[in-house]
């Protein structure tokens, strides 16, 4: 609101300057002097008459424009909105464009495509709000778990479980399919959707599910990860999958609206009666749906089953040829070694992908391990519990040779150096709880041989075995000290005397 009677009365009651009334007012002194040449210009004097208000002033000071005369442009047909809205949902491959282009045909003279689209979303913004949500023929099925499940009666122990509630309806006519599963696990999840394909006769464009785990990995407002089975499932029946947002029913309303349906008109409906079966309880669900897609529309005409079967029904892909193969996707991070953990056991993968993020597709017999989508292993699988499966290609030269290691083969080398290392060798592992612990010991001697010719080694073999001094620091010591250069007289015989007590290299085998 502006300020014109206090600057009216700062400057004909109290005579301040137009800087003292600008401060005063927190206003500019130009306007200022605007506002006292318009009071003057209309013909305002101090004190005001009585009654005058701050918007009494200010209309006489600011009075209002007229507003300017506009030619009505002529009139123009008006399109058939009913009609428009009619044909988009009954024929999904229909545009706004399309239409108008038939409406400027039969109408020359009407409206611009901007206009149309205008007069056409204002018009439609209006519909009841059954109505508001744009769904063509065929195009989505929402599909959900109902909050409510049906106990069912182990006829034999007498115990009562919880069956879920798998529900499904497709966009255009609500059409809706409920069934009752042992749980809302994958096969489950799956094994519902095939079934409501079925009970449809076709397969929808898309499907619309919640954020369930059986749906999607990893929620996300913009990319959300969908179910690696869940997937492949889509690829093969071909439709494809829009989970709805985080949070956001309104994404899913009309499976949100099917579920309340199918709670009060099945749900609600079975509570008198006692089902010891899935089976049973599936047959009784089955004749509910009847009466559930038959009952009329409150606010519109026809029925879900009538306008399915004109809309929806004809607009549905044909179901799939072949069964899917069910198979469980998981990911894990290859162990340092190159083993993979899955289902309590442990499975090999080629060691270069140490510490990378591989997926594992799982099926009742093999096991599957694909990296960046390509297989690189594959696996029977185990059905114990902490078992090792390993593939021998899979693991580095390295360990291959490592594992071929037996105390004959290390004999067998030691004899190429001759008899007495061969016979330090047996006596090394034969003073070890397990040969495998003398094995580095032999093998380090083996090494001293290209360090300091087998000649020497041998000769310090011979003095370890006399000495009792049978280890790889004590040959390493004879060898640096030279002591391997002693006499031969002070070295043990060459060959050793038979003896019941003496185990030769068979006895490692």
């Amino acid at each position: 609101m502006r300020k014109i009677k206090e600057v009216m009365r700062l400057r004909f009651e109290l005579q301040l300057g137009y800087q003292q009334i600008g401060r005063s007012c927190a206003i500019a002194v130009s306007t200022v002097h605007k506002y006292l040449k318009r009071a003057e210009a209309a013909g305002l004097s101090w004190p005001l008459p009585e009654g005058w208000d701050e918007a009494r002033v200010e209309e006489a000071v600011f009075p209002a424009s007229p507003p300017p005369v506009q030619e009505q442009p002529p009139a123009r047909t008006l399109p058939d909105f009913v009609a428009i809205h009619e044909q988009l949902r009954t024929h999904r491959h229909l545009t706004l464009q399309l239409l108008w282009e038939e409406y400027r045909q039969a109408n020359p003279d009407g409206y611009r495509y901007s206009r149309f689209c205008e007069l056409y979303q204002r018009w439609r913004s209006k519909l009841d709000v059954v109505l508001r949500q744009e769904h063509k023929a065929g195009e989505k099925m929402f599909v959900d778990w109902a909050g409510a499940t049906i106990p069912v009666h182990d006829r034999f122990t007498g115990q009562v479980w919880q069956a879920p509630l798998f529900v499904a309806a497709l966009g255009a006519s609500s059409y809706t399919y409920a069934e009752a599963t042992r749980d809302q696990q994958m096969q489950a999840w799956l094994r519902a959707h095939v079934h409501a394909f079925e009970y449809w006769g076709g397969i929808p464009t898309l499907a619309v599910p919640d954020n369930t785990k059986t749906a999607v990995s990893q929620a996300h407002r913009y990319d959300p990860d969908l179910n690696p089975t869940y997937y492949n499932f889509a690829l093969h029946c071909g439709f494809g999958i829009v989970p709805a947002r985080p949070y956001r029913p309104r994404d899913k309303a009309k499976v949100e609206n099917a579920v309340q349906v199918a709670q009060r008109w099945i749900v609600a409906a079975l509570r008198h009666h006692k089902f010891f079966s899935l089976e049973e309880l599936n047959v009784a669900i089955r004749e509910l749906l009847v009466r559930l897609n038959h009952r009329p529309f409150r606010k519109r005409e026809g029925s879900r089953a009538a306008v399915f079967e004109a809309i929806d029904k004809p607009a549905l892909k044909p179901l799939a040829t072949e069964p899917f193969d069910l198979s469980q996707w998981s990911r894990a991070r290859v162990n340092i070694d190159y083993h993979v953990a899955f289902d309590s056991n442990l499975y090999s993968v080629p060691y270069n992908l140490v510490h990378e993020l591989i997926e594992i597709r799982s099926t009742a017999t093999t096991v599957e391990i694909l990296h960046k989508g390509t297989r690189v292993a594959s696996h029977l699988r185990s059905r114990g519990r902490g078992q090792t499966i390993t593939n021998d290609e899979h693991r580095p030269k390295s360990h291959r040779a490592h594992l071929e290691w037996t105390p004959s083969r290390m004999v067998h080398w030691a004899e190429s150096i001759g008899p007495n290392t061969a016979r330090l060798f047996e006596r090394i592992m034969a003073d070890k709880p397990h040969p495998e612990m003398g094995y580095r010991g032999c093998l380090g001697i083996i090494r001293l041989a290209g360090k300091y010719s087998a000649q020497r080694v041998e000769a310090a073999a011979a003095r370890a075995l006399l000495t009792g001094a049978c280890r790889y620091k004590s040959v390493e010591s004879i060898l640096k000290n030279s002591l391997d250069q002693a006499p031969p007289s002070s070295l043990p015989p060459a060959a050793t005397p038979p003896h019941d007590n003496i185990r030769g290299a068979e006895y490692f085998e």
